[in-house]
């Protein structure tokens, strides 16, 4: 097998931590990941990895190769795409992730125009408000609403989305219109509880340049953005929202814009892929297009 084949399957073992999910994202047979993986060490003359029953994990030697190695397959990478004009452009399988309702109400139906664009990439889209281990997974890039934690992974900010506060006409016959935050005691939330942490937000707004939150009553609690604007609909309680999630139902008078003096900051938008020095161009190409694709959507 080529050499440099040998390294790009080295390197997706160490970033799935299993020779199967390596080779599930190859499209390879595991028993060609695992032959790979010994001629690599048979032709270093070192082993590389530790195989247990349950979890492969570097060697000393295999931690020290794997830092050469992400760097010279991205260099090799890099020259071939400066010197090999493909008149297709791009080629490939991008794995792509992303919220739910970004990936139903803005790209899906953006999508045509991509692949028109770029007719040597297939997508594969998943849409989840769970944030996926781009490298366990085999994701190429993942777009992520709010802050971003991960320093093992390349972050390109796209901007920032403005949040509303707003409730159903329904809600607010009920229980009142909240004209200053100092109302909000008297007020219910939809909850909304992180699908990764569990933990349920406060509700928050800035007041005097300063951040402040408060924990609403809700009777219902949600781990979905989807179920969120549902419930407001459906009267249940307050929220605080994106913008653009909610704009038809805005303007149609489903939902109302309130405390507007008093809205959260607003959330990062962040597209991710993992950690080698050079992003392939099918995704940095992706990239581009997406950032185009949400301009009009986010904050300046």
């Amino acid at each position: 097998m080529d050499r440099i084949d040998l390294f790009r399957i080295f390197a997706r073992v160490v970033e799935s931590a299993s020779f199967t999910r390596a080779a599930a994202t190859l499209d390879l047979p595991r028993s060609t990941v695992s032959t790979a993986i010994q001629e690599l060490e048979a032709r270093l003359g070192t082993r590389l990895l530790a195989r247990t029953t349950r979890r492969v994990a570097l060697t000393p030697d295999g931690a020290a190769f794997y830092e050469q190695c992400v760097r010279l397959v991205a260099d090799i990478e890099e020259a071939e795409g400066q010197f090999r004009r493909d008149p297709a452009g791009p080629r490939g399988v991008l794995r792509v992730d992303m919220p739910g309702r970004i990936g139903r109400l803005v790209v899906a139906p953006a999508l045509p125009d991509f692949l028109t664009r770029h007719p040597g990439i297939t997508i594969e889209l998943g849409v989840t408000d769970r944030a996926v281990n781009l490298i366990e997974d085999g994701t190429d890039c993942a777009l992520r609403v709010g802050p971003v934690h991960d320093s093992a992974l390349i972050a390109r900010r796209m901007g920032e989305f403005r949040l509303l506060n707003v409730a159903s006409p329904a809600y607010l016959a009920h229980h009142g219109t909240p004209r200053h935050p100092d109302d909000l005691a008297a007020h219910q939330a939809v909850r909304y509880a992180s699908p990764a942490s569990g933990r349920v937000e406060p509700w928050e707004w800035v007041q005097d340049g300063t951040l402040r939150t408060l924990t609403l009553p809700g009777r219902v609690t949600v781990n979905s953005a989807e179920a969120l604007i549902a419930c407001c609909l459906a009267g249940l309680g307050m929220i605080q929202v994106p913008a653009f999630d909610v704009q038809d139902h805005l303007r149609s008078g489903a939902l109302v814009d309130l405390l507007a003096d008093w809205r959260a900051e607003p959330l990062p938008l962040t597209l991710l892929h993992p950690h080698r020095r050079h992003a392939a161009r099918r995704v940095r190409v992706f990239a581009d297009w997406l950032a185009e694709l949400m301009a009009p959507l986010l904050r300046a």
